[in-house]
């Protein structure tokens, strides 16, 4: 009964209606060839991304690019924004990786660079990631903000600024496992020395019925992984 109420549940709610819509369509043009095939194609498409392994399937060769380093020498902490809510609050993955971030500067006792701007007219993720690490009472003098970066690029090209300026050299690099590759890629374009430190891991592996239900935050995850290939091909072709 319990798993019923889910599957009920995860049916009539996007992404499950959206797989609905498709092959109720799908059934109304089945003797026309091309909506049909289309409908089908969209269902099914929509079912995958949606789902808890396939979102892994495509996570996984981005989360697998790097591990966590187990031993850090390091000038300084460089974490990477990961956005923010419209009523002015740090997402999951900005969380993340600003935690971890706190997390190795309470072991090592060094600096923390934040890098991140403003995006679509919400507040820069730079300075809602400083005020948070404030309140866990992070010493004012120990935190850098760049807030001026829009995006993964700008955010090398100011950080490499940044470290200039302080005569910092090697950086501990801080972002979500699947944003991992492309921006080790982007910082090791500067002449920084850069260790990776992914968090924020998305897959699970941990599968059960329940798994195979679409869920919105699959797709979400889908759609994370997705972009990042979408990057990492731009970023190829222009070498």
């Amino acid at each position: 009964m319990f798993f019923i109420k889910k599957l009920i549940t995860s049916l009539v709610i996007p992404p499950g209606i959206f797989v609905i819509v498709f092959l109720i369509f799908a059934v109304l043009f089945k003797k026309k060839k091309i909506p049909f095939y289309l409908s089908l194609l969209f269902a099914i498409f929509t079912y995958l991304l949606s789902i808890e392994p396939f979102a892994d399937f495509l996570l996984s060769p981005l989360e697998n690019s790097f591990s966590i380093p187990e031993k850090i020498e390091a000038q300084a902490i460089v974490v990477l924004g990961g956005g923010v809510y419209k009523l002015g609050y740090l997402n999951e993955d900005s969380l993340n990786r600003v935690l971890t971030a706190y997390i190795i500067h309470e072991k090592y006792k060094i600096p923390i660079i934040i890098t991140g701007g403003a995006y679509e007219g919400n507040k820069k993720e730079a300075k809602l990631m400083t005020q948070f690490l404030r309140k866990l009472n992070v010493r004012e003098e120990r935190i850098i903000e760049e807030s001026n970066s829009r995006d993964t690029h700008e955010n090398a090209i100011f950080v490499e600024k940044i470290c200039k300026e302080l005569g910092i050299q090697r950086i501990l690099l801080v972002t979500s496992a699947y944003h991992m590759k492309r921006a080790f890629l982007l910082f090791s374009k500067t002449e920084l020395e850069v260790i990776p430190y992914p968090t924020d891991f998305k897959r699970n592996f941990h599968y059960n019925l329940y798994s195979f239900l679409p869920k919105i935050s699959n797709l979400f995850n889908s759609t994370k992984a997705i972009r990042e290939y979408i990057a990492l091909s731009i970023l190829s072709f222009h070498k």
